[in-house]
């Protein structure tokens, strides 16, 4: 076994000391160091990974590549949520084969009973390991009880291959796609590695076609996952994990310990923590998938830029977004069936969206804050013509930046309790240019990293574009030192490792 003193400092820094635990370690789920696309694990896996990737690509088939994407991802899985990766096989084997029969049955009736199967029982997986206990507490509280709670773990990504099996199965159903050749495309599809715990969620009629197809990787594509993948890990790593670690959760555990000028600028932190974080994380599973080939839909769009909660919502968490509107809302019946109805089923698709977030009561009050705003949106929409103009468009979107801000109040917040503290507080705001100054003074790093992270997301589209050909026109070797540097980087300012993405509990 390769001893420290064998190695150079810089790795051993990095990766540990390599020995018979550590290295038992790399094939092992350890529950309190699940894989992260940010970890010196996943780099030293992906690096093993990608090379043999690329010489599976130069076969005749599309086999043999897919056969070793699945065991990579499947394993990737079991690193994420251990032994919970054979629930995810048991899924896919389940769905494959009712999405076969769904294709192949000609009676109507029949058609809808797979249908309904499989909705029920991917909801029935879902709703146990997510919402059992949930239930069991609003039980116990409704009807003065006292069932015993389970202990449940609940895998990670659930939510999101959930929905994108069940959407393939509403796809077929609809004779929007035809089922995939064979199950181990179709695992391929539901397990794919860059997106499985955390999104973007992906389409079928998008995605199975490229499995398909022969690899395609230009000299543009890789400069583009290549810039996604140190965007996202800068957003990430550097920007996200700072804010919350030195300053947001510190506010969030203890609101009333804080001043109002902390608790409201806690909560503007927050609102790029939870951008950075999740937009990414989006960037690096897009980068990576281009790596290999893939194309994925982007999933963020500067959602901070919108001008209403309805452009919002076009913006932020498109995957999500759009595949609540395509699934649950037309499936309601969108507003074909009257305004009445179509402001029901806004609401009811943003009270559901809000649940999907998470077991608990501040999730389903996000979704509804949400759905409110986009009812009262289109209500007025038919009755106010606002003039457009630059100064009603600046409005606009400080308004709706401040509602989004308010709503993630709730979502931050461990309890109600919580965040009405955190409310009452920020209404007590008055300003005090001393006291306010000795704050910024003493969060001087974090109100730097915070102003950085909100000045690259209200960059205008054009100076991100010129960023973007800049960095294609960059040697090669340049492009490897900038990437090595940001993995430094991010290693330098990591002081409490490598920090779990806020979408893994969802």
């Amino acid at each position: 076994m390769i001893l420290l003193s064998q190695m150079p400092n810089w790795f051993t820094e990095i990766f540990g000391t390599v020995s018979r635990e550590t290295v038992q370690g790399w094939f092992t789920f350890n529950p309190k160091e699940p894989i992260l696309f940010n970890s010196a694990l996943f780099l030293g896996m992906f690096l093993i990974f990608y090379p043999l990737y690329i010489l599976t690509t130069k076969a005749r088939t599309f086999t043999l590549r897919n056969i070793y994407v699945l065991a990579f991802s499947l394993f990737f899985y079991y690193k994420s949520s251990g032994s919970y990766f054979a629930l995810l096989v048991f899924t896919c084997i389940v769905d494959y084969n009712l999405g076969k029969l769904l294709y192949q049955e000609t009676i109507q009736s029949y058609r809808k009973f797979y249908l309904i199967l499989s909705v029920i029982l991917n909801l029935s997986f879902l709703g146990y390991f997510k919402y059992t206990n949930f239930l069991i507490d609003n039980y116990n509280g409704i009807f003065d009880s006292n069932l015993a709670f389970h202990d449940i773990i609940l895998p990670v990504g659930i939510s999101f291959y959930t929905f994108q099996s069940m959407s393939y199965i509403i796809d077929i159903y609809r004779k929007e796609i035809e089922p995939t050749r064979n199950i181990i495309d179709y695992m391929f599809f539901v397990s794919f590695f860059p997106q499985l715990v955390a999104g973007p969620i992906v389409r079928a009629s998008e995605f199975i076609p490229q499995i398909y197809s022969k690899l395609k990787l230009s000299r543009e594509d890789v400069n583009k996952a290549l810039f996604l993948i140190i965007g996202g890990l800068i957003k990430k790593a550097v920007i996200s994990d700072y804010i919350s670690i030195n300053f947001v959760d510190r506010v969030f555990d203890s609101p009333n310990t804080y001043t109002a000028f902390e608790n409201l600028m806690a909560s503007y932190g927050y609102a790029i923590q939870i951008y950075c974080d999740f937009s990414g994380y989006s960037d690096m599973a897009i980068g990576l998938a281009l790596l290999m080939g893939f194309k994925l839909s982007v999933n963020f769009r500067t959602p901070y830029k919108s001008a209403s909660i309805t452009e919002f919502w076009r913006r932020w968490h498109i995957s999500l977004s759009t595949w609540l509107r395509d699934y649950l809302y037309i499936s309601l019946g969108g507003n074909r069936k009257g305004k009445i109805r179509m402001y029901f089923n806004l609401f009811i698709t943003m009270l559901l969206g809000g649940l999907w977030h998470g077991a608990s009561w501040k999730f389903v009050i996000w979704g509804v804050l949400h759905g409110l705003a986009l009812v009262v949106e289109r209500f007025f929409k038919d009755y106010i013509k606002l003039p457009k103009n630059k100064v009603t468009w600046f409005i606009s979107v400080i308004l709706t930046f401040h509602f989004v801000v308010f709503c993630w109040i709730f979502f931050r917040a461990k309890d109600f309790k919580t965040a009405f503290e955190v409310i009452q507080n920020i209404g007590k705001l008055q300003f005090h240019f001393n006291e306010w100054l000795t704050i910024i003074q003493g969060y001087q790093n974090v109100f730097i990293v915070m102003a950085i992270g909100f000045a690259w997301h209200f960059l205008p589209e054009r100076l991100i574009g010129f960023m973007k050909m800049s960095f294609d026109k960059m040697p090669i070797v340049i492009k490897a030192l900038i990437l090595a540097l940001t993995f430094w980087v991010v290693y330098a300012t990591s002081t409490s490792g490598p920090q779990p993405f806020i979408y893994f509990q969802f």
